[in-house]
């Protein structure tokens, strides 16, 4: 390449990698869809496709950390994705690549099953297969500037290589799997490094992928970059990276070169141009050759990697990982002292707790053991602590004491949903805005239990008293999975007294005690009715010549004024479309046959885009048995409820339905 084709090339880089910071879309770089498995816009490997690309685009997602994973579907036709932002960014700018992505993709792979798009900004990737938590290094693309590094490689090579070393090492023990790093090149240059891996995969995995793809970037450029599906590797002769947004690790020793020399000035040095060309050109070809050896071998054993599935793929493999020693327990909760005390369910009572390392804890004690043998109760502790979601509550870790059995949980700090929902002095905290986002997090938290984890999870007391709000009033959703962690091997007292709330049980469930995910479909369309209107459902018992919140709804559904449900202190305030969009929903939700309710995959798309048309709803399914006994339920904000007794029995051993994954 002659000094002047270099120049007008080297200009036309800068001004375009200067211009995108002004540009509205991202800097697009590849994209991989290997036609090897496709399907059609009718197939149900579409619809949850949609739903999966509006789960990671919607405004709830995790623009913050830069990264999020979603799952839709059941095999075969599961779809799962991801993004990650680059490091440094913005949440909005990974908003907004995120979105721009999630638009192009069906423009550029229109009917592929595995997809991967590649921006400066961003990545987004959906396959049918299980990509999460697994490290992969296939599929990546190697980009590069065409000016050679013409005097000292060796030194540069090595400047190089300790430098994104350094970075990968900072970037596998970071949270955000993400580093960057400079060093002085000459005394008027300096090479800036960038590195970043999936914060799925572990610290070890992040640095064996970073390790492998660093020792082919094509070093013998001023600058190049390689891109994985897990994990990417850059170096410039300029600041390519906001380095305002990054901390910078100390930089690694100066390694002594000397400048790299600007080409010849045209004219002079022609025929020493043609006999570089001469020399470098097949060294290149050399260098490719060998890369695509490399890549050819490392695909035919990327066995020996050991890809992880997503739930194998977490820090918690063992009970005594979670195990908790009893006496720090008592000393975070002085001793279950009272005055800690911030709540008490079926399942036991409930305490506020600080760890010895300052962190805020809630701590569960349980009523009485369960029918299971420690070993027993520690696996199903294992496998719920791995079902992770940020609309669900995390358990961190458990305790056993001679029969006392203890559950230690994240502290969630603005209590319950029914504690600002149903107070009419804090209700005006609850806008539409915050509702509406409710709404959307508890149907992805639930959609997460029953089909997008390896178990499938039903909740069984799904209510605004097991909505949990944190500091941003996200939605997290309590006491999931406790029928395993409890045990099923219950008496039929305390079966009939924890597995429901009178009011939130669906017809099928209280009359026949049938349950299923469709139950919960019920329970959350009651919910949703709450949410709307700020009152308890049971708060309609023969009030208004209506038995309950359901039937209130379905009549002004009915008569035409579904707006009048509305809670008045947000009726003003309030996006009407999506209040009747989300009453339309609820009344689906409650429908009298099961069949007739969406699933939640179904109900996430219909919250997520109103593109999707809804069925018309049918007369609820309603159930009015004799009043119930009133008894307190203290974890609730108010007086709640709770049936004593059930019409038939129920079959403990249907509830929970796990499924290999």
């Amino acid at each position: 390449m002659s000094s002047s084709t270099t120049f007008v090339f080297l200009f036309l880089f800068s001004f375009l990698t200067s211009f995108k910071a002004y540009a509205q879309d991202p800097t697009y770089v590849y994209h991989v869809c290997p036609n090897t498995t496709t399907f059609t816009r009718n197939s149900t490997y579409f619809t949850n496709l949609r739903t999966l690309l509006s789960s990671l685009s919607s405004p709830n997602a995790s623009y913050s950390t830069g990264f999020q994973n979603a799952t839709s579907g059941r095999a075969p036709d599961r779809v799962t994705g991801l993004f990650l932002c680059r490091g440094d960014v913005t949440p909005a700018v990974c908003r907004s690549c995120v979105a721009f992505a999630v638009n192009e993709t069906l423009a550029r792979c229109p009917n592929e099953r595995e997809v991967t798009l590649y921006y400066d900004e961003c990545m987004l990737r959906y396959s049918n297969g299980n990509i999460l938590s697994t490290l992969n290094t296939n599929g990546g693309i190697i980009l590069y500037n065409t000016q050679n590094v013409t005097s000292n490689q060796t030194g540069f090579r090595n400047l190089v290589l300790s430098t994104i070393n350094q970075a990968a090492t900072v970037a596998s023990s970071s949270p955000r799997r993400f580093a960057t790093g400079k060093a002085n090149l000459t005394a008027f240059q300096t090479l800036y490094g960038l590195v970043q891996c999936t914060p799925d995969l572990t610290s070890q995995e992040c640095l064996r992928c970073l390790n492998q793809i660093v020792n082919q970037l094509p070093m013998d450029k001023i600058g190049g970059r390689l891109i994985v599906p897990s994990c990417n590797s850059r170096y410039e002769l300029y600041p390519f990276y906001n380095e305002s947004a990054v901390p910078t690790p100390p930089p690694p020793p100066p390694v002594s070169t000397p400048p790299v020399p600007a080409p010849p000035p045209p004219g002079k040095g022609g025929n020493s141009t043609v006999l570089v060309v001469a020399i470098v050109v097949p060294i290149i070809v050399a260098v490719l050759l060998f890369i695509a050896g490399y890549c050819f071998l490392t695909k035919r054993t990327k066995k020996a990697y050991h890809p992880t599935s997503a739930f194998d793929g977490d820090d918690i493999t063992t009970a005594d990982s979670l195990q908790l020693d009893y006496r720090s327990i008592q000393t975070a909760t002085a001793d279950f002292a009272e005055s800690n005390k911030i709540g008490q369910g079926g399942f036991g009572e409930v305490y506020k707790g600080i760890l010895s390392d300052g962190t805020e804890v809630a701590v569960k004690k349980l009523s009485k053991s369960s029918g299971q043998g420690d070993v027993e109760f520690k696996n199903e502790v294992v496998l719920v602590a791995k079902l992770q979601h940020r609309n669900l509550v995390r358990l961190l870790g458990f305790c056993l004491e001679g029969e006392e059995r203890v559950l230690v949980y994240e502290y969630v700090p603005n209590k319950s949903l029914d504690y600002f929902l149903f107070d009419p002095a804090k209700q005006a905290q609850l806008d539409w805005s915050r509702r509406y986002k409710i709404i959307g997090g508890v149907a992805r938290g639930i959609l997460y239990l029953h089909q997008d984890s390896r178990l499938t999870i039903i909740h069984r007391d799904l209510k605004a008293s097991n909505i949990l709000l944190d500091a941003d009033m996200n939605p997290k959703i309590a006491d999931f999975g406790m029928a395993r962690i409890f045990g099923l091997d219950q008496t039929q007292e305390n079966t009939t007294r924890i597995v429901g709330t009178y009011g939130y049980m669906s017809p099928e469930y209280a009359m026949h005690g049938q349950y299923s995910m469709k139950s919960d479909v019920y329970s959350f369309g009651v919910l949703v009715l709450e949410i709307i209107s700020g009152k308890k459902n049971s708060s309609f018992y023969q009030t208004d010549g209506a038995h309950d919140l359901v039937s209130y709804a379905w009549r002004l559904w009915s008569n035409g004024t579904p707006l009048d449900l509305v809670d008045p202190v947000i009726v003003d305030n309030c996006q009407r479309n999506e209040v009747v969009r989300c009453v339309h929903i609820g009344l689906l939700c409650v429908q009298e046959d099961p069949v007739d309710r969406p699933t939640l995959s179904t109900i996430v798309l219909m919250l997520t885009s109103n593109t999707v048309t809804l069925p018309v709803p049918r007369q609820p399914g309603l159930y009015f048995p004799s009043r119930p006994e009133k008894v307190k339920d203290p974890l609730d904000s108010a007086q709640y409820t709770t049936t004593q007794s059930l019409a038939g029995s129920v079959d403990d051993a249907s509830i929970t339905d796990v499924y290999p994954r």
